[in-house]
């Protein structure tokens, strides 16, 4: 951009010619309500370096603000552990609430319908959903709220020297080479069952597919389910762990190639027809999948979990969008509330007069 500006006023006696001087400012870079990436970061991150979670944050950064989502809209939503430090590392001028452990669903069921006008991203770990909170993740999961659910999944507690996690898999090993021998709860497959409308894994290395799942997952309508293979680097990234950076490159089974064009760009894709699978979501956006498997339909729910059975007995992940339903009514509209959030609601509207209570004695005696 070039800035003019005048020259100094002349003294008496001077000439009265001036020069016009033009200065270089750089145009800033801003989004489509024009905000600076610099204001979907957070604080300074804690955690290790190196630490996958890191990169879930960057990935979180990138698709809020290519999204154009507004910060003061997001409720950012955590329990306890290495993971559910990480929303203090994006969207630093977002609200956030870090929950008792394992509790982050009930503490993001209470906001959304206080206001369902927020944005919810709740961040968990495999041990916060998996163990103490599974019980609360199972009610998420079947009533469809809308959230996005992002389980970091390093496959131990990171937080308390790296003891195995419910995620953590039958014959895998601890630094110290202790083995496991317990099944591990596939929470994919899990929130299948249970009715979360679109599920997904990914790879905190895999910044491109992750980019795109993050972004289908801001545009969903109801329980956005991601569960992301984050690297310990700490404690879990040895040999022996199968949710090293290393067992996850090697083992990683993409299902799809996945591109996301959201309701506000043009839609144009190279892929060639027949080997793209649309799916629109409800706000018009949509997606692109290429399929890398033949066959594979993420709107089939019995080959979803066909699938996530296969590549688990071979000691693989399967990566991308691995279920959507994306015309499933979320919990909000279930319980058909009013459009104004109930917290801006008066007392007149919120609270029945004694008329009413009255009217219901009189009918129960």
């Amino acid at each position: 951009m070039l800035a003019f500006r005048a020259a100094p006023v002349p003294a008496p006696g001077e000439s009265r010619d001036y020069v016009t001087v033009a200065t270089s400012e750089p145009r800033k870079k801003v989004n489509r309500i024009g905000l600076e990436t610099k204001i979907y970061r957070g604080g300074k991150t804690t955690l290790c370096a190196g630490c996958g979670h890191n990169a879930i944050s960057e990935r979180i950064i990138d698709a809020c603000y290519e999204m154009g989502v507004n910060p003061e809209r997001v409720i950012k939503l955590s329990g306890i552990g290495c993971s559910s430090k990480s929303p203090a590392y994006f969207l630093g001028t977002s609200h956030g609430f870090n929950a008792v452990h394992g509790r982050m669903p009930s503490v993001g069921t209470g906001a959304l319908l206080a206001n369902r006008k927020l944005i919810a991203i709740g961040v968990s770990g495999d041990g916060d959903t998996g163990a103490i909170g599974i019980g609360q993740f199972v009610h998420l999961m079947r009533r469809n709220l809308p959230i996005v659910y992002i389980i970091e999944d390093n496959g131990c507690y990171g937080l308390t020297k790296g003891q195995f996690s419910p995620t953590a898999d039958f014959g895998s090993k601890t630094k110290t080479g202790v083995m496991n021998d317990l099944p591990p709860i596939d929470t994919c497959a899990l929130a299948i069952e249970l009715g979360a409308s679109f599920v997904a894994r990914s790879f905190s290395g895999d910044k491109k597919q992750l980019a795109a799942i993050l972004k289908a997952a801001l545009s969903h309508r109801g329980t956005s389910m991601l569960d992301v293979l984050s690297p310990c680097v700490t404690f879990n990234d040895h040999e022996g762990s199968t949710k090293s950076y290393a067992y996850a490159k090697d083992h990683n089974d993409p299902l799809e190639e996945i591109s996301f064009v959201p309701y506000f760009e043009d839609i144009s894709v190279d892929y060639e027809p027949g080997s793209t699978q649309e799916v629109e979501m409800h706000d018009g956006s949509k997606l692109y999948l290429k399929k890398l498997e033949d066959g594979y339909n993420p709107l089939d729910k019995m080959q979803a979990m066909r699938v996530l059975d296969e590549t688990r007995n071979r000691g693989e992940f399967a990566t991308g969008l691995i279920y959507v339903e994306p015309k499933k009514a979320d919990f909000i509209d279930v319980l058909n509330l009013v459009d104004d959030p109930l917290a801006t609601l008066p007392e007149t509207r919120v609270r029945p007069p004694k008329s009413v209570l009255s009217e219901i004695m009189e009918g129960v005696r």
